[in-house]
């Protein structure tokens, strides 16, 4: 089997030899390490606190925020739905049953980007949430699915529980460790870029619409 090439340590230790400095991986791991990490790791917030400040970014990033107990979920689901016109989603593997009102359409999704496109949208789960930056992070694992299902639909509808928003991204990677290796997506909020002369364009690399519902203890 061929070896797996660590383009990072190839990059640096070109870098390194071109400066005349050591090119080892030792040398660069000790480089690294030696680097000083005097930014914000943890946050203080309280539970209260930090969701408003999470509800606040994703506002701000123009997605619809929501909240339901943990035992009205599905009630939320069909409101959020029933506001859209939304008369069903496409489901990653996963999704619990109690999150999926009576009287709408829900179909576990293929991976076919236009089988996706055509559909009225996607309902997930998270794995973390990062209150200072308004984003959730996607993983391809159950009631999250595979990244084409987030990015291909025009609208996502994600499903987050106040024990996974923590405030900082440090804090967020610290919970990603254990499942690394798994595709990974960070959303802050709809997608939406601009081009050289400022048009916002919306959708382009992600769902146009994106409604975030934190689930809280009753």
């Amino acid at each position: 089997m061929a070896e797996v090439m660590d383009h990072r340590a190839a990059i640096l230790g070109s870098i390194r030899k071109a400066l005349g400095q050591a090119s080892s991986k030792d040398a660069i791991a000790e480089e690294y390490a030696a680097i000083p990490r005097t930014y914000t790791k943890t946050g203080g917030m309280e539970r209260a606190a930090l969701l408003a400040h999470f509800e606040e970014r994703l506002v701000e990033y123009d997605a619809g925020v929501y909240r339901a107990a943990k035992d009205g979920i599905a009630a939320k689901v069909a409101e959020i739905l029933t506001a859209r016109g939304k008369p069903g989603l496409t489901l990653p593997e996963g999704v619990p049953a109690e999150w999926l009102p009576e009287g709408f359409s829900f179909e576990v999704a293929g991976l076919q980007a236009l089988e996706l496109d055509k559909t009225p949208g996607v309902l997930t789960g998270c794995t973390v949430a990062i209150a200072e930056t308004g984003s959730i992070v996607l993983q391809n694992a159950a009631a999250q699915g595979a990244r084409i299902l987030s990015l291909v639909p025009d609208y996502h509808l994600c499903v987050v529980f106040a024990e996974q928003v923590v405030l900082t991204v440090p804090e967020a990677f610290a919970r990603l460790e254990g499942t690394s290796t798994l595709p990974t997506t960070f959303v802050s909020g709809p997608s939406a870029t601009a081009d050289i002369e400022m048009t916002r364009i919306k959708g382009v690399h992600g769902p146009r619409f994106l409604d975030v519902l934190i689930v809280v203890e009753a």
